[in-house]
C-alpha cells in the first residue's frame, strides 16, 4: 500500500525511531513528514490537502501544547490517527480514544512490537496491544460496577469483554478469530465496537435526544454472528 504519513514527536531521537519503524511496518512509503510540535504538524496537514495523509503518529505531551488537541481537530480526517506515548495510564488513554484516536501505542516497546502493531494497520486490523486491552477492560469492568453516571460508556457485550480478554493474554486477531469461531474482521468489527462506546460517552448528549438504546449498539452485531 502506498502511505503518505505524518509523524508529530517532538523528542528528536524518538522521532527517528518512529521513522524507522514506519518505513519497516510498510513496503511502500512514499512520504514521512515530521513534525515537532502543534504549530508544524498544522502547517504539515494543511500542505497535506492535495496528497492526504493515511497514517498519523501523535505524541500527547508537546512544547505548544497538547497532542490531544490535534485529534479533537482532526475529527472528520479520513487518516488513521495512532498516539504514540510513553503513557498508559487512564488519565491519557482514555481521552485520546474519546477524541477519535484509532489506536495507542508504546513507544517505550520494542522496535518489532510497533512493527507488528502498526502492520495490522495494513491489514485493517485495529491497533491494540496486550497493556492497553488490559486497562479497557478494567475501565468497563469498573464503570459498570459503579453508579451510572452520564460520562460512563455503554457496557461491554459478552463478546467484546471476551475479545478484550484474549487481547489482553497476547492473542492475535486471528488466534481470537479461530478460538471464538469467527471470522477475523468480525473481530476487528467488536474492536471498533468498543471504541465508539468510549467515544460516545465523552460526548453529551443533546436536549431532545435519548443515548442510544440496547438496540442500537453491538448486541446487534453479535446477534449477527450468531451469538447474543
Amino acid at each position: 500500500m502506498t502511505v503518505k504519513v505524518l509523524i508529530l514527536e517532538d523528542n528528536a531521537v524518538a522521532r527517528g525511531f518512529l521513522c524507522r519503524v514506519v518505513r519497516e511496518s510498510f513496503s511502500d512509503v512514499q512520504h514521512i513528514a515530521e513534525a515537532d510540535n502543534l504549530e508544524s504538524a498544522r502547517r504539515q496537514l494543511a500542505q497535506a490537502d492535495a496528497a492526504p495523509l493515511r497514517l498519523i503518529l501523535i505524541d500527547l505531551e508537546l512544547p505548544d501544547g497538547n497532542g490531544l488537541d490535534l485529534l479533537a481537530e482532526l475529527a472528520d480526517c479520513h487518516a488513521t490517527k495512532i498516539v504514540t506515548t510513553l503513557y498508559v495510564d487512564d488519565e491519557h488513554l482514555f481521552p485520546a480514544l474519546q477524541r477519535g484516536a484509532d489506536g495507542y501505542l508504546l513507544k517505550e516497546d520494542r522496535f518489532e512490537v510497533l512493527v507488528e502493531e502498526l502492520q495490522k494497520i495494513a491489514r485493517g486490523q485495529p491497533p491494540l496491544s496486550p497493556a492497553i486491552a488490559r486497562r479497557l477492560l478494567a475501565h468497563f469492568r469498573d464503570t459498570h460496577a459503579a453508579a451510572a453516571t452520564a460520562s460512563a460508556p455503554e457496557p461491554l457485550t459478552v463478546r467484546e469483554s471476551e475479545i478484550l480478554s484474549y487481547l489482553s493474554k497476547g492473542f492475535t486477531i486471528k488466534e481470537i478469530a479461530s478460538l471464538m469461531g469467527i471470522k477475523w474482521s468480525a473481530v476487528n468489527d467488536y474492536i471498533k465496537a468498543i471504541y465508539r462506546k468510549l467515544k460516545l460517552a465523552s460526548q453529551p448528549v443533546q436536549p431532545g435526544h435519548a443515548p442510544p438504546g440496547p438496540g442500537d449498539t453491538s448486541e446487534g452485531a453479535d446477534a449477527v454472528h450468531g451469538r447474543a
